[in-house]
């Protein structure tokens, strides 16, 4: 559960594309140990604020703090190394590479062997390389897929297979914060079910901290310690998901079937 402290801190972040304000000076924390959902109806600046927390975008003023250091205009490289992973919306996997081969890949960052190494196939490159192949078996076995599946390419996973083999090569970097974006998407109601467990028991198992983009208001409403609402780039509401389900100005963010979806969630 969380502990209080401050993993993750946005400062009035902003993001300019041309003329258009898509991110409008965003305030946002994330305690350690929480499982916080963002969410908004489309095109209300989710993603793009989740690319200014990994660095892909830079924003255009403010600032990201992780861990009390200011993150802002790292690559994303640097980002992962410092403790945060991603997923996408778009699952990005190597089609051509097995699952193994997928998760070790992750893995390069936490590697020590170097060039010469790689060269002259040193006995402890090659006791890295077991090692790593070892681990990455044992984080697909704990995301939930099956040993027959471990050499399989992943262009030949199911949907539900690919998604979780992208949770185990985001755990490869060894993060402290998983940003999961829209995991659920895709899923028929037996796999959103058995991710939403997963996800807990990430966090209650693993002690990661997890900021989620969701549109299944039935999944934020079950897993999340805290929601934030963007609409059209502004943090509108933010608070416990009961609060959440209240709020007038969310209501009205989602009018016609998102709202409904918002409020048969609700008990």
């Amino acid at each position: 559960m969380t502990t209080g402290e401050v993993l993750l801190e946005a400062r009035q972040v902003r993001k300019e594309f041309g003329g258009l304000i898509a991110v409008n000076d965003v305030d946002f924390t994330i305690p350690e140990g929480a499982i916080v959902s963002l969410i908004g109806p489309n095109g209300a600046g989710k993603t793009t604020f989740f690319n200014i927390l990994t660095g892909v975008y830079k924003p255009t003023r403010g600032e990201v703090a992780f861990r009390g250091r200011s993150i802002t205009g790292l690559p994303p490289h640097k980002i992962t190394a410092l403790g945060m992973a991603r997923t996408f919306q778009n699952i990005r996997l190597f089609h051509n590479m097995t699952s193994v081969e997928n998760v070790q890949v992750a893995m390069h960052s936490r590697l020590k062997g170097g060039v010469w190494a790689s060269i002259f196939r040193t006995p402890r490159l090659k006791r890295e390389e077991a090692e790593a192949d070892a681990r990455a078996r044992e984080l697909l076995a704990y995301c939930g897929l099956d040993r027959s599946q471990f050499d399989e390419y992943g262009k030949n996973l199911p949907y539900g297979d690919q998604r979780r083999l992208e949770v185990a090569r985001a755990l490869a970097a060894e993060p402290l914060l998983l940003l999961l974006d829209e995991p659920t998407a895709g899923m028929n109601p037996q796999e959103t079910a058995a991710f939403v467990e997963f996800v807990r028991k990430l966090r209650d198992e693993r002690g990661l901290t997890v900021l989620l983009i969701e549109h299944d208001m039935k999944v934020v409403m079950d897993i999340a310690d805290r929601i934030v609402v963007l609409d059209f780039g502004e943090k509108i509401a933010e608070g416990l998901p009961a609060e959440i389900q209240r709020n007038p100005k969310v209501i009205e963010a989602y009018l016609g079937k998102g709202a409904e979806a918002l409020m048969a969630s609700h008990g």
